[in-house]
């Protein structure tokens, strides 16, 4: 995919988030104006720096990019990429966006599961895609998260994933929703056989995502402000009739309150990684 075209809103519902339009500079150099400190950034610069502005404000970036932040070279092995959406519901219009996401994303599925190596450490690894539908969970995304820990499982192999998800996907009903017990029995048959599991939450990630294997790791990192929760916090102030934080749901405000392990930045995610997997060896005995 084009550099300008990355980090163009994709649908209507990334439009005004993380990520704004890139324009030409005066130089000629695709610039990225960054939503926080609002400076303009060349596009090499910040791909060179991992879609992180000099400011701290990590920019959203595509799952299989977010894969070879953190793996070694050529070491992803891409898994269940035959696990697809169909309409079980008979949906309308369903299956026609479906085909849209799946252009504009280059993905077949809102998640991408294989196996890779991170400091030499072999692992199972996932990662959501935003760009596919915000990384909504439907019953393809729920079945490759579900094969990849079950293949953990045979193969004692720790488990990280990369979260991103507005929460379960509304064209599939009930079916969307089962994925939420699904995962979390399989995550817990990994856990029960002593292998490690490692979730770094981003941009956002909520519903029933947060609800079920999100928030299940062993060790639950997440990127700086990236917004982690359930309920929106619109629907809480609604239903709760109080005025909650402005930092409410920031992945500072959730370490702060104990629901989280660490705030991890992007680029000392792979040393994190690489220390937490050695330190654990791949579920093996020392």
């Amino acid at each position: 995919m084009p550099l300008l075209n990355f980090l163009k809103p994709k649908n209507k519902l990334e439009e005004g988030g993380r990520s704004s339009a890139p324009v030409q500079s005066d130089a000629g150099e695709p610039e990225q104006s960054c939503p926080n400190c609002h400076k303009a950034i060349p596009l090499s610069r910040l791909w060179a720096d991992k879609l992180v502005c000099s400011c701290g404000y990590h920019f959203r970036m595509k799952a299989r990019q977010r894969i070879g932040t953190v793996a070694d070279k050529d070491s992803f092995c891409e898994l269940f990429s035959d696990i697809r959406s169909c309409n079980p519901l008979g949906f309308p219009g369903y299956e026609e966006k479906l085909d849209t996401v799946k252009t504009v994303s280059e993905e077949s599925e809102a998640v991408i599961c294989g196996t890779a190596l991170i400091g030499k450490q072999k692992c199972c690894i996932f990662a959501m895609e935003s760009y596919f539908m915000m990384g909504s969970m439907g019953s393809a995304v729920g079945e490759r998260i579900t094969a990849l820990f079950e293949y953990a499982v045979e193969h004692r192999l720790p488990v990280v994933g990369f979260t991103v998800s507005g929460g379960a996907r509304m064209q599939e009903g009930l079916l969307s929703l089962m994925q939420m017990a699904k995962t979390s029995a399989a995550v817990k048959r990994h856990s029960d056989v002593g292998l490690l599991y490692i979730a770094v939450l981003t941009d956002p990630t909520t519903g029933g995502v947060t609800a079920s294997f999100a928030m299940e790791a062993d060790i639950i990192l997440a990127e700086p402000g990236a917004t982690v929760g359930f309920a929106g916090k619109r629907v809480i102030e609604q239903t709760t009739r109080q005025t909650l934080p402005k930092e409410f749901q920031s992945a500072e405000f959730v370490l702060e309150h104990g629901f989280i392990d660490k705030i991890a930045h992007r680029k000392d995610q792979r040393k994190l990684l690489t220390q937490f997997l050695r330190m654990h060896n791949g579920g093996q005995k020392l």
